[in-house]
């Protein structure tokens, strides 16, 4: 009969102890990705609603479709990226380009912006830029280690 009792101490006898080992390592590593990513969802969900909580939804109907739509997009894709973060390095560059129209969305759809709409969306799409850039260079220092 095989002896399965608890033996407190080392693991290192273990035939699996490496791989368990290697697959820790790589969990704590993307761990800093999810994280930014979750950022992403949150900054999506903003941009989303900000023409409702920012009230230019009835004057520039325009730009808060446009926000609704990129907002769900970063919000889905913020989450598609957290479950999977070592496979979204391509999506971080949608997500980048996603924060750059965010930023000139105003000019390019409505004529005139005011100062509301022109500042939440330059924030939210400078902050989702700058979460991107920063996932995007956390995993490839991932990559080179």
């Amino acid at each position: 009969m095989a002896d399965v009792s608890h033996r407190p101490g080392d693991i290192s006898g273990h035939p699996d102890a490496t791989e368990m080992r290697d697959r820790y390592a790589q969990i704590l590593q993307t761990r800093g990705v999810a994280a930014v990513e979750e950022l992403v969802i949150l900054a999506g969900v903003w941009i989303a609603v900000s023409a409702y909580t920012v009230h230019f939804a009835a004057a520039r109907p325009e730009l808060a479709i446009t926000n609704l739509v990129v907002g769900i997009a970063l919000a889905v894709l913020g989450l598609c990226m957290s479950m999977a973060p070592e496979r979204s390095q391509d999506l971080n560059f949608v997500v980048l380009l996603l924060g750059a129209w965010t930023i000139v969305a105003p000019w390019v759809v409505t004529r005139s912006p005011d100062t509301g709409m022109v500042l939440s969306n330059v924030i939210a799409g400078a902050c989702v830029c700058l979460f991107a850039l920063t996932a995007g260079g956390l995993l490839m220092s991932k990559r080179r280690t």
